[in-house]
């Protein structure tokens, strides 16, 4: 069976096809697919609007007007993905703002196709779509055997965090911040992963979109811990804007901050990435919550506690 030619324009995606032990069929990525890092050296096929060097405030207003005047957030190269020529071409279907949208790269594809190339989309919003979503591009790939012998791993790293924290009798209140400026807390599938690492998600819904919310709101929940793991953000990203936080009124009273446990993240390499790593991401979320049962060795490179 000849290999299929594919090009990922998501880096969740990236992730699942290397995680399938496909990556030799990787002929394109997109300009935010860092891991894993031998993929680096691929042709990159779209480009942000604009740069990760603005504050989050200005970030927000310029995907709002970006979106607001009808225009994407994202430039595909038509060009390069013709010259490619994939027989699979994976993107999403979530979020606009969070990678190339589906429906830019439907257009491209009319343009510049000149075979029949499969699209693939993800549109995730929960930890269970994403478990199906990599045993769907697994059968899309031909690499059935390979997606359930992932699933199984994947699923077996689950069920020993679980089956240890069957009988853990505290739940402490957790907020995971996805954007400081102006505040969002992590919906989609981080509530559950809150759940399965000990916890209680609180402000979003598993498997709604994250909500925008007021700092009030935050403030009234008093949660036990606090979690900074930004959209797009690594923790060093992060801590440039941490002011936004701890400028915040009442901000010493809040509980999380009161003991001591308030977190940063790397919210773009693991909570906000749909891929294989988001059971990295739950045992991140264990290390925290419970760190008497669970070390997996993530602390001081996926996530610090940010001493008050």
């Amino acid at each position: 069976m000849p290999q299929k030619r594919i090009v990922s324009l998501l880096a969740a995606g990236t992730e699942m096809v290397c995680a399938l032990g496909l990556e030799k069929q990787l002929v394109g990525i997109s300009h935010e697919c860092d891991y894993p890092e031998s993929i680096k050296t691929l042709p990159v096929c779209s480009e942000a609007s604009f740069g990760n060097e603005l504050s989050s405030a200005e970030i927000d207003a310029k995907v709002r007007q970006t979106v607001y005047d009808a225009l994407s957030v994202y430039k595909i190269d038509k060009a390069l993905i013709g010259d490619l020529q994939p027989d699979v071409v994976i993107t999403q279907n979530q979020c606009e703002v969070c990678a190339v949208a589906e429906k830019d790269v439907e257009l491209a594809l009319r343009d510049i196709a000149s075979k029949d190339t499969k699209l693939f989309s993800l549109a995730p919003n929960t930890l269970q779509d994403i478990l199906q979503e990599i045993a769907g591009l697994a059968k899309v790939l031909d690499a059935e055997d390979a997606g359930e012998k992932l699933l199984e791993d994947l699923q077996e790293r689950i069920d020993i965090i679980k089956h240890k924290l069957k009988f853990f009798p505290d739940k402490p209140k957790v907020a995971v911040i996805e954007w400081l400026s102006p505040l969002m807390i992590a919906g989609n599938w981080v509530p559950e992963l809150v759940e399965i690492a000990g916890g209680t998600p609180i402000l979003a819904e598993n498997g709604k979109h994250s909500p925008f919310i007021e700092w009030q709101q935050i403030y009234d929940a008093n949660p036990d811990i606090i979690v900074i793991a930004n959209c797009g953000f690594d923790i060093g990203r992060s801590l440039q804007e941490i002011d936004l936080l701890l400028n915040q009124p009442g901000w010493r009273d809040v509980e999380a901050v009161k003991n001591n446990s308030v977190y940063i993240a790397d919210g773009n390499a693991y909570f906000n990435r749909s891929g294989p790593r988001i059971v990295d991401t739950i045992e991140i979320l264990a290390e925290i919550i419970t760190p008497k049962y669970f070390s997996f060795g993530y602390e001081g490179t996926a996530w610090i506690k940010f001493e008050i």
